[in-house]
């Protein structure tokens, strides 16, 4: 069963609020801290000096939180979410600085499948673009229609080309010169590889133009983060309490974590199968038509999260230690 929404349904209709800057090394960490201190710091007149950034970065700073399901309003005020606790805690969060691998695309799932969806153009690229490879010309035009289609007001045609190049510049690698080390190291999302280089590394023509998915880079990410990725899914759109999705769902479905963490049926498959493997609460199961199913014999929500736990080594512990002075974190 695939989802038969138009591309933009459960997305905010807003394009272009990032700014044009895509999330750098250090923003959400610092967004946290800050707003753990007081709610009403990225509206500070200081907030440059508290946050070390340029004026213009303090909005994208706020919007990438909020993108990620790291910081939710309350009214005029930003504050920091459970989810944002239990990755960001200096003493009990998984991954207080965002050292792991498994916590960038664990990021990138939160930004892509969040409902409502903070970044429309992220979401038609990675779950319903029908190719590979585009001109940003081709996906503008069709990133203009999925909005009309979607009900929302049209962006003009500069906005839809900034929301593009933020896109390519947070998650394509660039050309391997010294001028681009810096860049590089700023934006880790690169580290992923879901998108081609801009220019291909091998040549010198310039093929900026295009926006190229790799549609097998997922098979690089973590097993937990995947079965955390389908279990998660599965809450949200078959039912919250004990029972299975099929893998052919999870695979293809625009809004599954095949999609959108480009990973393949194969390798979708294998992580589950080695994820399945540690917990008794969760197996792949094949019928008598051979058709397979993630079944998972309690609540999907609460089963992810103890799955999730399996990419980060000194989670556990932590939390151990957190619940003994009353104030463990978790993604619900």
């Amino acid at each position: 069963m695939v989802s038969n929404r138009t591309p933009l349904t459960g997305c905010l209709p807003g394009f272009g609020r990032h700014r044009g800057y895509p999330p750098r090394y250090g923003w959400l960490r610092k967004v946290y801290d800050a707003l753990r201190q007081d709610p009403t710091a990225l509206r500070r007149p200081d907030a440059t000096v508290v946050l070390g950034v340029g004026k213009s970065m303090v909005p994208s700073m706020a919007f990438w939180s909020q993108a990620f399901g790291l910081a939710a309003r309350n009214g005029q005020d930003l504050v920091p979410t459970n989810r944002a606790h239990w990755l960001l805690d200096e003493e009990t969060g998984a991954d207080p600085y965002l050292e792991l691998d498994a916590s960038l695309w664990l990021l990138h799932w939160w930004l892509v499948s969040s409902e409502p969806c903070h970044v429309p153009t992220w979401r038609y690229l990675f779950g319903y673009s029908p190719f590979s490879r585009s001109s940003r010309a081709e996906l503008q035009g069709r990133l203009a229609a999925a909005a009309g289609a979607a009900g929302h007001r049209t962006p003009a045609a500069s906005v839809l080309a900034s929301d593009i190049a933020c896109l390519v510049s947070m998650y394509a690698p660039g050309a391997p010169t010294a001028a681009n080390i810096e860049d590089e190291l700023s934006n880790p999302f690169r580290t992923l590889h879901l998108l081609d280089p801009e220019p291909p590394a091998d040549r010198t023509a310039d093929r900026s133009h295009l926006v190229a998915l790799r549609r097998m880079a997922g098979r690089h990410c973590p097993a937990p983060v995947q079965a955390y990725a389908s279990l998660d899914f599965a809450a949200r759109t078959a039912s919250p309490a004990a029972g299975s999705i099929s893998l052919a769902r999870l695979a293809s479905d625009p809004l599954g974590p095949g999609r959108l963490l480009l990973t393949g049926t194969a390798d979708l498959r294998r992580a589950l199968h080695q994820v399945a493997d540690r917990h008794a609460d969760l197996a792949v199961v094949q019928s008598g038509d051979g058709e397979e199913s993630l079944v998972y014999s309690r609540p999907p929500v609460l089963l992810a999260e103890d799955v999730l736990a399996g990419a980060y080594p000194a989670l556990r512990p932590a939390t151990r230690g957190a619940a003994e002075k009353g104030s463990s974190w978790s993604l619900s």
